[in-house]
């Protein structure tokens, strides 16, 4: 029996077009927004991903009644949110 919980796993469309899945590892919700840490899934087949890259953090926007998916452009934010990501996530 596998014990192991399942994992939230989200789909992203590059600009290409191109489909991507991700494992969701954290969501903060803070002044700042709301974000998500998101690991490329390896367990899914996706030959074009860099096996060096970690994660990625997103701000979620509600867009149209949609919450919609946007990197994080602000690079103190980023940094702050990294730092909390990994201190919640153990340094990954």
């Amino acid at each position: 029996m596998d014990d192991s919980l399942p994992l939230d796993i989200v789909t992203l469309v590059d600009d290409e077009g191109v489909e991507r899945e991700f494992e969701v590892l954290d969501f903060i919700e803070n002044s700042k927004g709301r974000f998500y840490a998101l690991m490329p899934n390896f367990e899914l087949p996706d030959k074009d991903l860099n096996a060096d890259e970690t994660y990625f953090i997103f701000e979620i926007i509600e867009q149209n009644g949609e919450d919609q998916l946007f990197e994080v452009d602000d690079d103190e934010l980023l940094d702050e949110l990294s730092q909390e990501f990994e201190r919640r996530l153990g340094n990954i």
